[in-house]
């Protein structure tokens, strides 16, 4: 893997990091139990992306 395409994926973690926290916390703070789990969804989705991410390392 060359540099630039570390950084690439190095830029690519941290953005699935943030997107999975602030799903996090916004699924938190809901209160409508269907777009809570529409959040919880969507970290779970961030999360997986940024596992496979992680493995291509």
């Amino acid at each position: 893997m060359t540099d630039k395409e570390l950084l690439y994926v190095q830029d690519a973690l941290g953005h699935e990091q943030y997107f999975q926290t602030q799903c996090r916390e916004a699924a938190n703070q809901l209160q409508d139990a269907e777009l809570r789990s529409f959040a919880q969804q969507l970290e779970q989705q961030h999360k997986n992306v940024f596992q496979n991410l992680y493995n291509l390392l």
